[in-house]
């Protein structure tokens, strides 16, 4: 059944509108109409079970024929502090993060960041990236991906998670597998990628002195746009979907 996500103010309790470009999607090419039906999201863990009532050239009209919560999010909210990388890397970054179930994306201005986000231009495309992954992959969430934050500011807010970590291709005692077992109840989790020359040593230094572990991933050393989808990968296995 076709999937959209619908902002929430658009659902009531018993009907749809959609206006957005999707009214041309599913009229003109899904050709689609009165008693048809599809599946909306409203972006925040519920689903909903739709039938086209109305259609028009600026919007569809739905009745809601069920609501049910969304089965295919984690159990946890995991938010990747991502150093900017150069070039398209930060759009695979997002769009394989949201397939694997990330909750949102922080752009962190790092020393060896090549990069900079200039203007909002970016983050709205990156948000689309996110939104067109998370249709495809069937989330009950669009991931968000944030303005971008100052290294510093990104370590700090990293500590009001339940666990918060960072991949260091440096590290040789502290494994991933260890630190994720390490507490019980755990609802929400951060960790923090370098870009493509990793982390300065003095980023290094302040994460550890913000009480911010470091774990290494093993004895290969992995990309920016690889550790990401890999270190959530593993978080997903380890305490994530433990119901799957």
């Amino acid at each position: 059944m076709p999937r959209f996500f619908v902002p929430k103010e658009n659902i009531t309790d018993d009907k749809i509108i959609i206006t957005s470009g999707d009214v041309a999607h599913i009229t003109r090419v899904l050709r689609m109409g009165a008693g048809d039906k599809i599946l909306v999201c409203d972006g925040k863990g519920f689903e909903y079970d739709a039938e086209i009532v109305e259609t028009g050239k600026k919007e569809i009209i739905f009745r809601v024929l069920e609501k049910t919560e969304s089965k295919n999010e984690p159990n946890i909210s995991v938010t990747l502090y991502q150093g900017v990388p150069k070039g398209g890397k930060m759009e695979y970054i997002i769009q394989k993060t949201t397939e694997l179930g990330i909750t949102s994306i922080v752009p962190v201005e790092m020393a060896r960041c090549v990069s900079k986000i200039k203007g909002g231009d970016k983050i709205e495309r990156w948000n689309k990236i996110s939104a067109e992954a998370a249709k495809q992959s069937q989330r009950g969430i669009v991931p968000r991906v944030c303005e971008p934050m100052s290294f510093r500011e990104a370590a700090e807010r990293m500590k009001k998670d339940d666990l918060f970590f960072a991949p260091y291709e440096c590290e040789e005692t502290g494994g991933l597998k260890n630190t994720l077992l390490s507490k019980k109840d755990v609802k929400t989790v951060s960790f923090m990628i370098g870009p493509e020359g990793g982390f300065d040593l003095s980023e290094i230094e302040a994460l550890k002195a913000a009480g911010i572990p470091t774990v290494t991933l093993g004895r290969r050393i992995l990309r920016t746009e690889t550790a990401g989808e890999a270190v959530l990968a593993m978080i997903m296995y380890e305490i994530g979907d433990v119901n799957n």
